[in-house]
């Protein structure tokens, strides 16, 4: 049974106020922006955005930002976006920071069903705030819940009928682990085609529920940095 969607029927019967979304992507790499747009003309508010950042200002998750969508957000990193660090620092946005590797680790144990691991980062900081504390082997750890989302939205370069998945080069950052956690997976993908080899499947099929073809791949940078013409003689 093909699980490829009509772009208008993609997130038909998953968004509800209050829910808690898990987004791929790496700033503006691997982001699924077709979805992002769904989420935004669907009006969905009170959202928890669990993402690794909130993207730009204008471009992938700041336009949830920007329609005041969000009420919480999980992640690594404010990054450049100024309206996600403005609404945190006017107390307008819940902000639940996590260090990068916690959070990848957090997002993976969420699809393996582990409901929580201990782990050494952030151990003596405010990280560790408020959470349960053990010792293992002489070292303090703490204990970090998995997280599950209600709907996950991940990108990917090609994907079949069946929901496999094959990512891009630097897309594949925190994709293959969101695309995981969701109780409900949505991909939109670049190329669709009818079967990826099996030696090539990065993100098995049994974890994406729905499929659409993405309406626009544009390379969005998140910061151009140019140098002119290296002086003669000199070597890199």
């Amino acid at each position: 049974m093909t699980k490829i969607r009509p772009p208008e029927a993609a997130l038909e019967d998953l968004l509800f106020d209050g829910m808690t979304l898990a987004v791929g992507g790496f700033g503006l790499c691997g982001i699924p922006s077709t979805l992002i747009e769904l989420v935004r003309d669907s009006g969905v508010r009170d959202l928890t955005v669990v993402s690794n950042n909130m993207g730009v200002d204008g471009k992938g998750l700041g336009l949830l930002l920007e329609n005041q969508q969000v009420r919480k957000v999980v992640a690594s990193y404010i990054g450049e976006n100024r309206l996600f660090a403005r609404q945190y620092l006017d107390g307008l946005l819940d902000v639940e920071f996590n260090p990068q590797g916690t959070l990848a680790e957090r997002l993976r144990a969420g699809g393996a069903g582990i409901p929580a691991f201990y782990t050494r980062t952030g151990v003596g900081t405010v990280v560790a705030e408020g959470k349960p504390l053990a010792e293992f082997d002489g070292l303090e750890y703490v204990m970090e819940r998995a997280i599950v989302a209600d709907v996950a939205l991940v990108h990917a370069h090609t994907g079949d009928r069946h929901g496999n998945l094959r990512y891009r080069l630097a897309a594949r950052n925190f994709n293959p682990a969101i695309a995981t956690c969701g109780r409900v997976t949505v991909a939109e993908v670049e190329h669709l085609v009818d079967a990826i080899d099996p030696e090539d499947v990065q993100t098995p099929g049994v974890h994406v529920s729905r499929l659409i073809e993405a309406s626009d791949v544009t390379r969005h940078i998140e910061q151009r940095t140019t140098r002119g013409p290296r002086p003669q003689g000199v070597l890199a």
